[in-house]
This record gives structure tokens, C-alpha cells and sequence, in this order.
């Protein structure tokens, strides 16, 4: 097997049930099945995303480059976690969250597959 570099930013890589890992888009013989890392540049808050939930499990954020804010919702307010280059947080299963920008960043997320 040849062993080649990949993009992360360009396509996710898929941490399967097992122990194998796949890169790029999902195959169709794997589902929902395993773990999902993507990585993406984020310029602006529009980059960064919307309110996202996943019921399934945990989601970590990994601030790469650049400084951001993790919002998650939560009764009465919200809960701010600033995350620096090289710091992550754990999004708990099922808890809406999302991302504001204080500069421009690289981030990288792992969940499972079907957040909304």
C-alpha cells in the first residue's frame, strides 16, 4: 500500500469501525458507520457555521490557527469557551453549539455523521 499525504482541508477523513481510515468522500458501503474529521479554513463568522446539534455523540473543536469563540446553548444563557491555536473543546452529545471568530482561523472538528 502506498502511503500518501492528504488534504485535510479539502476532504474529510472517516475513522471506521475496526481500525481503517478512509479518506475523501464517504463510500457508499460504509454509511453512517464510524467517525468523521474535517478540517476547514474560516475567515468569517458566515465560515464558521450555524447552530449545529449532534444527538449521537460528543463533537471535539480544535482550534488550529487563530482564535475563536465556542458557543453552546444553554439555559439562561449561553456558555462561551475561547479556544486559542492549538486548544480544543468537547461539545457534549446533544448540546446545540456554534462558532463566532475573533480572528480568522483553521479549525478541525471529529463527530459522528448527522448533525444538524
Amino acid at each position: 500500500m502506498t502511503v500518501t499525504p492528504i488534504d485535510l482541508f479539502a476532504a474529510p477523513v472517516h475513522l471506521r469501525p475496526g481500525g481503517e481510515i478512509h479518506a475523501g468522500k464517504r463510500p457508499p458501503e460504509t454509511g453512517q458507520d464510524g467517525w468523521t474529521l474535517t478540517a476547514f479554513h474560516a475567515r468569517t463568522d458566515v465560515d464558521a457555521g450555524r447552530w449545529d446539534v449532534h444527538p449521537e455523540g460528543e463533537k471535539i473543536v480544535v482550534c488550529l490557527i487563530g482564535m475563536l469563540r465556542l458557543y453552546l446553548r444553554a439555559e439562561p444563557a449561553e456558555e462561551e469557551i475561547r479556544l486559542t491555536a492549538g486548544t480544543a473543546a468537547i461539545v457534549p452529545r446533544g448540546r446545540w453549539h456554534r462558532i463566532e471568530l475573533d480572528t480568522p482561523c483553521d479549525i478541525m472538528a471529529v463527530t459522528l455523521p448527522g448533525g444538524r
